[in-house]
């Protein structure tokens, strides 16, 4: 079963935080909250807590993991940001926005997209999950709290659209953490409803043409 942490939604517990950078130190893996969904999530780092992520989520190798960083300065270690790329992020993070982006040497080959070289980050505009991601000195893994689907598989956005799978970010906040804890080893609780709304995804691998892949929360400033 897992364990439950328990934080404030605007001034997280240091105390708690530590405890919960700790345990995604030793590769534990997490239901937390974000500014969007519900995510199941690891220390980028940890290569065996990802393999349980895609495991989790059902996901193959070839299939990219968006993960979360700090800021857009952080992004740019993560991530190759053109000038054109950096002036169209600036005014949406932190958000409700996953960019697709060039990845560096730095990002995990078991988070890439092993054909196109690119990653999903984003840069969340929460309080716990930023506290989180300070202390941890890493990006966190964002992945949705649905078993049946792919945040990030490019090429199926059609299919994902149509699918009539059930989705279990919808379930009521107490189901939802009911269904997870016997999955995940520890889940975060900041007290607030969580939402249903995913991020919007930018594909910003060609800067000069941007495209939106997914429509979520965030709205397109084009």
């Amino acid at each position: 079963m897992a364990t439950t942490y328990r934080l404030h939604p605007d001034n997280p517990q240091a105390r708690t935080i530590a405890q919960i950078v700790s345990a995604l130190r030793d590769g534990a893996i997490m239901l937390y909250p974000t500014d969007t969904v519900y995510a199941i999530g690891c220390d980028l780092m940890s290569k065996s807590a990802v393999e349980r992520v895609r495991k989790l989520k059902q996901m193959s190798n070839d299939k990219p993991l968006t993960f979360l960083c700090s800021s857009l300065s952080n992004i740019a270690e993560y991530a190759i940001v053109s000038n054109a790329n950096y002036r169209t992020m600036k005014s949406l993070v932190p958000g409700p926005f996953t960019f697709i982006l060039p990845a560096t040497k730095l990002v995990p080959k078991l988070v890439l997209n092993p054909k196109r070289k690119t990653t999903g980050i984003r840069v969340p505009n929460h309080a716990v999950s930023q506290a989180i991601i300070e202390v941890l000195a890493n990006p966190i893994i964002s992945t949705s709290a649905n078993l049946q689907e792919d945040d990030l598989n490019e090429e199926d956005f059609s299919n994902q659209i149509n699918s009539k799978q059930r989705n279990v970010c919808d379930l009521p906040k107490i189901e939802l953490f009911d269904y997870f804890s016997k999955l995940v080893d520890f889940i975060v609780d900041d007290g607030s409803d969580h939402s249903s709304e995913v991020s919007t995804i930018l594909d910003l691998t060609d800067d000069l043409n941007p495209q939106v892949l997914r429509q979520g929360l965030g709205k397109v400033p084009f």
